[in-house]
């Protein structure tokens, strides 16, 4: 007797947002990357299947780390001295997008220069972080936004404190932005809201919801994400965005991943249990929604590529 499997029906779905922009579309990316556009829940084929599979960034950084795990420094070497080579290696390690990540140090023409660096050496569709503090990042982001205007380049990271500025660079040069909310649905939810009441359209709005990492929080994360994408399902038009998440940068900041000696023999080898941690706090997020995901090691690249494309195969 054939046992007919229920299958959910939903009103809303997510918007699809496109990464990048080609010569043709006035850039000089050398693709493009759209996400979003799912109507169901991750990776339930047999009710819809995912109309575009989850991206992996690789975040580099326009200085060289300070507060790195040494296994990344001895994995990225000399590379991480100069953003355009960085970039190089990221993108020959099988990056869909990169992340390119400002620091408080640089200044306008540093900040302006790194960008315009990385953009040469690759062509890959570009996020750029702040350095993290409103002033610094609106002091970055504007020129940098007017610096490359037409690449659709994501700006970031849009926070409450400082998201006028920022988004109006993007309105300005045809960009998109990255809104990040403390693990809270309603906070995600007004954030995108105010940016939109600012005339940013939802398909060039990035979702961040932040995230813990595998251990360190990743549950809460992961229900919120979940709630968002339901919200999102059920019709909540200002949730219907897709959502990046930083998986590589809570990884690798848990003493898990970040230190080899004075740890117990029962953790193992320290750079597997390093990959490791990265490459299953990615997995468990893409399972809760995520539409891309921000990595560091290679290695964890190729485990969640794998992961994705297991994914997005029909059982």
């Amino acid at each position: 007797m054939a046992v007919e499997i229920p299958k959910d029906s939903w009103p809303g779905s997510v918007k699809e947002v496109t990464l990048g922009a080609t010569p043709a579309e006035g850039g000089t990316r050398s693709r493009t990357v759209t996400v979003g556009g799912e109507t169901t829940l991750p990776f339930m084929h047999f009710e819809a299947p995912p109309p575009h599979p989850p991206a992996i960034a690789i975040e580099i950084k326009s200085r060289r780390p300070q507060d790195w795990s040494p296994l990344l420094g001895e994995l990225w070497g000399a590379a991480m001295n100069a953003p355009a080579e960085w970039a190089r290696q990221a993108e020959d390690a099988d990056a869909d997008l990169l992340v390119l990540a400002l620091d408080i140090e640089d200044t306008v023409d540093d900040a302006v220069a790194a960008v315009q660096s990385v953009l040469q050496a690759s062509g890959l569709p570009l996020i750029v972080w702040g350095p993290g503090q409103a002033e610094k990042d609106n002091e970055l982001l504007v020129p940098v936004a007017e610096a490359t205007k037409g690449e659709r380049v994501v700006l970031g990271i849009c926070e409450d404190k400082n998201y006028r500025t920022i988004v109006a660079a993007a309105l300005a040069n045809d960009h998109l932005v990255q809104a990040r909310a403390p693990m809270d649905v309603n906070l995600s939810k007004q954030l995108n809201i105010l940016i939109s009441d600012m005339g940013l359209p939802l398909d060039r709005i990035l979702m961040d919801p932040t995230t813990g990492a595998l251990g360190y929080g990743i549950e809460y994360g992961y229900s919120v994400m979940e709630r968002l994408r339901l919200a999102a399902l059920q019709g909540d038009a200002m949730t219907q965005l897709p959502m990046i998440v930083t998986p590589g940068y809570e990884a690798w900041k848990t003493k898990e991943a970040k230190v080899g000696e004075g740890v117990p023999a029962a953790w193992g080898d320290w750079q597997a249990r390093a990959i490791y941690w990265e490459t299953l706090t990615a997995v468990a997020l893409l399972e809760s929604g995520a539409d891309i995901v921000v990595l560091r090691h290679p290695e964890s690249v190729q485990n969640v590529k794998q992961a994705i494309a297991n994914l997005m195969t029909p059982a």
